[in-house]
């Protein structure tokens, strides 16, 4: 395929703006719709959903969203490449199969499925063959926590999507796969890219990461003169505009909102990025020093220049632990004194729990409109300063349920028996809840094997 093709990012993770797809694939045109969905603590989520239920484990707002725009998807050929399958992706695409079939779209749509991430399951087998999955952060062994794993996923790359594309996949539903994979395997599929062209895989890998978070590259959490963002009700996701060479520009669709300028992609290419240098997903090596932007229209910036490495032989592993339990209570003080009502009270909270003689991880305090965003330097800069009101908020960790419930049993009290002028208590008593821990780990790539299933709807 010679001509460029038009990448339309439609959800940067789930719980992300419902109108967006809808809006993305009838405001222009466009060829592919990626949606991303799934961050390290998501797996763990639906992982405990699917236990619940074992028709479940997705994103199920992906199905009533999908049954709005597969009439348009149809009708402009548009392919859609999401990773809403989470830890259930065959049971995603099925839902998503009924609800092309409730609106008589049988024998027009073919769903590509890929799996084959989801190692929970052989979590055992994989340490007794001696693959350690040890901390990427801290170098333990995962054996000091298998008992409390959670669920465990390995990042797939483009290829298993590409394979589905290849196939005549009209729509692909994934586990963990790679954010940028979702964008870089269309670029594949349409370009004919292959395995060993790691320049053209790297551009394609940068092209994923500026959109992966969907409205956050068009002007959306945006630091650089946001107050001149226009019209953010309205915002328009951004585009991939590629080419076969390898560049490609960041467009939105015309008569939206927000913005796109080199500042704001700029702010994107540095999220979550480590080594600018070393980029590494399963698919390439991207040297992010190489990436160079021009603004070359209006709400248009070129990105070309960008230069890869051959992949490593590695792929990362996403493990989730049960690590504890966690509680947090919130109490808001009024003028006068707000802030010195504040710290009162949490002075009184944490003596009655020392008397207690509970036993917790940790008890952390912030005073929201004080300090709760920049920490001890406002707190001296606020001090002197009698604000109108100041809400009190402490967290409490522990590895055993008991002292967080009790945590939660006596911060209420204080509405009476503290400080006066207590205005709010925020959702009432707080409940303990559980805390999932992010395990990091790499395996052998010869470990993982994908699958790629087509469902005819």
């Amino acid at each position: 395929m010679s001509r460029g093709i038009r990448i339309a990012a439609g959800q940067g993770f789930w719980g992300d703006w419902l109108e967006a797809p809808y809006r993305q694939v009838t405001g222009g045109p466009v060829d592919y719709l990626m949606m991303d969905y799934l961050a390290e603590v998501t797996m763990s989520i639906m992982q405990k959903q699917k236990s619940r239920d074992p028709s479940l484990g997705y994103a199920k707002d992906f199905i009533p969203l999908m049954q709005r725009i597969l009439p348009i998807l149809a009708e402009r050929k548009i392919k859609v490449t999401a990773n809403a399958g989470g830890v259930n992706p065959r049971a995603c695409a099925a839902a998503v199969a009924d609800a092309a079939r409730r609106l008589g779209l049988q024998r027009k749509l073919k769903i590509g499925v890929v799996s084959g991430d989801d190692l929970l399951g052989r979590l055992d087998g994989l340490l007794a063959r001696g693959h350690t999955l040890d901390n990427l952060d801290t170098g333990r062994p995962l054996r000091e926590v298998r008992d409390r794993v959670l669920s465990a996923n390995a990042y797939l790359g483009a290829w298993p999507i590409v394979d589905a594309l290849r196939q005549g996949a009209d729509i692909v539903i994934t586990g963990r796969v790679t954010d940028t994979g979702l964008t870089l395997a269309p670029l594949i599929h349409a370009f004919g890219w292959n395995t060993s062209d790691w320049h053209l895989l790297a551009a394609g890998t940068v092209a994923g990461h500026i959109i992966e978070c969907g409205a956050q590259a068009s002007g959306g959490n945006c630091l650089v003169d946001w107050q001149r963002i226009p019209d953010l009700a309205n915002v328009g996701y951004p585009i991939v505009e590629a080419r076969a060479d390898g560049s490609f520009e960041i467009v939105k669709h015309p008569r939206t909102g927000g913005r796109i300028n080199v500042a704001g992609v700029t702010e994107q290419l540095v999220y979550e990025m480590g080594n600018p240098r070393e980029y590494i997903t399963p698919d390439c090596v991207a040297d992010f020093t190489t990436i160079q932007l021009k603004q070359s229209g209006k709400d248009r910036v070129r990105v070309s220049g960008v230069k890869g490495k051959p992949a490593t032989d590695k792929l990362k592993v996403s493990i989730a632990y049960f690590y504890g339990y966690k509680a947090v209570g919130t109490l808001v003080y009024a003028w006068p004194d707000a802030l010195a009502k504040a710290q009162a009270a949490d002075r009184i909270l944490r003596q009655r729990l020392k008397d207690l003689e509970l036993d917790f991880e940790a008890i952390h305090t912030e005073f929201l409109g004080v300090d709760a965003t920049h920490g001890r330097l406002a707190r001296e800069t606020m001090e002197s300063v009698d604000v109108p009101e100041v809400q009190l908020r402490v967290g409490v960790r522990a590895r055993s349920e008991a002292p967080v419930d009790r945590f939660t049993r006596e911060i209420a009290p204080l509405i009476l028996n503290g400080p006066p002028s207590v205005t709010g208590f925020a959702g009432g008593r707080p409940k303990p809840e559980e805390i999932v821990a992010y395990w990091p780990a790499l395996i052998d790539k010869g470990m993982v094997e994908p699958c790629v299933e087509l469902l005819e709807v």
